[in-house]
C-alpha cells in the first residue's frame, strides 16, 4: 500500500417493505511510504492483525494516510451520508427532538 493509491469499495443493501437497495461506494486512500521501524510498531500494536487491508483509519493506521478522495466513512465501513440519503428518498426523515429518532 506504501506510497500509492488504493480503493476501498463497501457494498450495502437496504430492504423495507417491498423496497430493496443495493450500492456500493468506492473511496480511495493513498498511503506515504513509512520506514521498516515505523511498519514494525504499528503491527506490534496489534491493530492490522483484524483489519481488511491491515489498518483502521480511525485507528493507528492513520498516520500512513496522506489523502483520501470520497468518504471518509466508507473506509471506517459504513458510507453514513449515501446511506441516509437512498433513507430520506424512501420519505424517512431523521428528527432532533433531544435525541435522534426516525
Amino acid at each position: 500500500l506504501q506510497g500509492r493509491w488504493h480503493r476501498v469499495i463497501t457494498g450495502f443493501v437496504l430492504l423495507w417493505e417491498e423496497r430493496c437497495f443495493r450500492e456500493a461506494v468506492s473511496t480511495e486512500v493513498f498511503f506515504r511510504a513509512a520506514g521498516e521501524e515505523e511498519l514494525r510498531a504499528y503491527v506490534a500494536t496489534g491493530e492490522p492483525m483484524d483489519k481488511a487491508g491491515a489498518y483502521a483509519v480511525q485507528g493507528h493506521g492513520a498516520v500512513f494516510i496522506e489523502a483520501v478522495r470520497g468518504d471518509f466513512f466508507n473506509v471506517i465501513g459504513l458510507p453514513v451520508a449515501r446511506v441516509y440519503a437512498c433513507l430520506r428518498a424512501w420519505g424517512f426523515e431523521r428528527r432532533w427532538e433531544g435525541r435522534l429518532s426516525w
